[in-house]
């Protein structure tokens, strides 16, 4: 029984296929499993080494042509081959596509050479290559309820799965994952992410904004910088008289959800759905160059009034400033965040992903 799941190289796609994978193995042993995977650095961190992993090379392309472009596009080829030598090699009797660039060549041979096929959305808005792979699929799964108006003319197969990431993680003891990062009980908590690999400017904004407010000294910070700026962050901190947690990179989320009253972040579908699950008051600053996906998923919640939405190009340390001040200021508008993941949690009853490939298995 050969199964392949599919997905691009950034923990957004990575981290939902791999929850998927390891529910699906403890169901059915007997699966012969293979993840594909764009090649980045960050598959080798994330990804577990008893699985296997074959990477393929695959990058974005851009309208504008120049060197690069011109990488991508020979790119494009080498990894369209290797995708179908894949399929060849391997014959999966199911091939599973979690979005990016990797999944359109894999899900389209596998569906073409006999495999049933199933995609997952993460974000709201649907990806070009699910759109594309929509009426090769078998079974088309979503985060979010709304992301089945996407799929209208498939509304048949579309089915709400929600995130499998999601299903990993599970509240603990707000005190408890308090002591568990060494952070006082006292304190209002901040948690700062760009996602898996970081976001520069949202790291460097907020010490700015953070630094402006640091005497009022009724905050405290668990802030997930990515490797490329951890170093010099942690330097900078270490100048500010801030009570601060610092990671490049922390597998332990659900503590870190468990302990925090409010979230900066992206607007990443997984990090969308973690917040939500744990819900979390958001700033959200969605990504400005990901086909507008992130600007859509922040609308979820700043639309129903859980999240702030801060544009990326009016992102300052005076704008995150006042807004930071404002929330450490209004516990009652920072209660009543909370409560509109009530009407969230009310979206109709979602199936399992794992269900879905079992039954099409067989």
């Amino acid at each position: 029984m050969r199964l392949l799941v599919v997905c691009g190289g950034t923990g957004g796609h990575i981290f939902p296929a791999l929850s998927f994978l390891q529910r699906l193995k403890s169901r059915h042993p007997e699966l012969d499993a293979t993840i594909v995977v764009t090649r980045r650095k960050i598959e080798s961190r994330i990804i577990p080494k008893e699985y296997r992993t074959i990477c393929v090379d695959f990058l974005p392309i851009t309208f504008s042509f120049n060197f690069k472009t011109a990488i991508a596009i020979t790119k494009l080829f080498i990894g369209t081959i290797q995708s179908l030598w894949i399929i060849l090699r391997w014959r999966p009797r199911i091939v599973v596509g979690f979005g990016g660039y990797a999944t359109f060549a894999l899900v389209f041979f596998g569906h073409a050479l006999g495999s049933k096929t199933v995609i997952h959305e993460q974000n709201v808005a649907a990806g070009v290559a699910n759109t594309l792979l929509a009426r090769f699929a078998d079974r088309i799964a979503v985060s979010f309820n709304a992301s089945k108006e996407y799929f209208k003319a498939y509304s048949k197969k579309t089915v709400y799965t929600g995130n499998p990431r999601c299903l990993d993680l599970s509240r603990v003891q707000k005190e408890e994952a308090l002591a568990y990062f060494g952070l006082s009980q006292n304190k209002f908590t901040i948690l700062v992410t760009g996602g898996s690999q970081g976001a520069s400017k949202i790291n460097r904004v907020f010490l700015e904004a953070a630094s402006l407010i640091q005497e009022q000294n009724n905050f405290q910070i668990i802030h997930l910088s990515g490797m490329s700026d951890f170093n010099q962050l942690r330097d900078k901190y270490k100048t500010t008289n801030l009570s601060f947690k610092l990671f490049d990179f922390l597998k332990e989320m659900h503590y870190a959800y468990s302990a925090v009253d409010l979230v900066i972040a992206r607007a990443g579908a997984t990090t969308l759905g973690e917040i939500i699950l744990f819900g979390l008051p958001a700033i959200l600053i969605p990504y400005p160059f990901a086909h507008q996906h992130q600007m859509v998923n922040a609308k979820l919640l700043t639309d129903c009034g859980a999240a702030i939405l801060i544009k990326d190009n009016e992102l300052s340390a005076a704008t995150l400033k006042k807004v930071l001040l404002g929330l450490l200021r209004d516990e009652q508008g920072i209660n009543r965040m909370r409560k509109k993941y009530a009407e969230l949690s009310a979206a109709s009853v979602r199936e399992d992903l794992v269900d879905l490939v079992s039954s099409l298995m067989g």
